[in-house]
């Protein structure tokens, strides 16, 4: 880090970055491969929300969310993707004091944001196949805008870089364990009423319906969980700059991926979407 020396007192200017690899030939090849990452993420995102805002037939609890968490990958992606791509063209990687403070602010934003948006939507899984009669009145909107509400006010509270830096680690892992706590309690209940069913037909159907979210779910807590909770003697260095590029460059590209190929309703509608423009040409 540099150093501006002002008196007796010493404040910090920039932090010096180490980088993915020091190689200028990887570095070309690897600001290539984010890049259409990070394009397709943009693209990906910014497609899922906009076709669930535009389709009447799409404006359910459970899209609500989705289009939510489209919109905090759009966000968790921008707030480091860009200057990566940066660093990968120029000699010295330096980020300023605060480029710093934004930056981890935003991460700490918009990664509270996945959390807390994955266990609502685990929690409207749950109030589905568990109380299916029951689903319009417990997952309402005036529900649906207040969890969203709660979502981003706990997240403004965890993004405070101002604070000492026990105080954000502390609530990063109070969000983690509430959420995980959540999501975990979720299924064990759609686990118990899934098994009681007799049909064969809404079993399948009733896991179906989760199968995506479980496998936003594994994948999200999965790298937060190696990355915050595991011991770093555990691993080296370069392991964890994969997994951290993984967690804040590919899963939010994966995410949009994830729900539209495997979602019936989201592909039928995407379809006659394009069907409509193409015939309109």
């Amino acid at each position: 880090m540099d150093l501006l020396v002002d008196g007796n007192h010493t404040a910090i200017t920039e932090f010096i970055l180490l980088g993915l690899t020091d190689d200028p030939i990887l570095r070309v090849v690897l600001f290539i491969i984010i890049l259409c990452i990070y394009l397709v993420t943009l693209s990906g995102n910014l497609s899922t929300l906009v076709l669930i805002r535009l389709s009447p037939e799409l404006h359910h609890p459970m899209y609500f969310f989705l289009s939510n968490l489209a919109f905090a990958d759009i966000g968790f992606s921008f707030s480091v993707t860009p200057n990566m791509l940066v660093n990968f063209l120029v000699e010295k990687n330096t980020i300023s004091y605060v480029a710093c403070g934004i930056q981890l602010g935003s991460t700490g934003f918009f990664g509270a944001a996945e959390c807390f948006l994955l266990a609502a939507m685990a929690y409207d899984r749950f109030v589905a196949i568990c109380s299916p009669l029951l689903y319009s009145t417990k997952m309402s909107t005036q529900v649906c805008v207040q969890l969203l509400v709660v979502t981003y006010t706990v997240e403004l509270s965890c993004s405070d870089v101002n604070v000492p830096a026990i105080v954000p680690s502390f609530s990063a892992g109070t969000v983690i364990v509430v959420t995980v706590f959540i999501i975990a309690v979720s299924y064990i209940y759609i686990l118990i009423t899934i098994l009681m069913m007799r049909s064969t037909e809404g079993r399948h159907k009733a896991f179906s319906t989760c199968t995506s979210h479980l496998t936003a779910v594994t994948l999200y807590f999965g790298t937060v969980f190696f990355i915050y909770v595991m011991p770093k003697s555990s691993y080296s260095t370069d392991q964890n700059k994969v997994v951290s590029v993984f967690y804040m460059v590919v899963i939010p590209m994966l995410n949009p991926l994830i729900y539209s190929l495997r979602n019936k309703e989201i592909k039928r509608v995407l379809k006659r979407k394009l069907g409509r423009r193409t015939f309109s040409q």
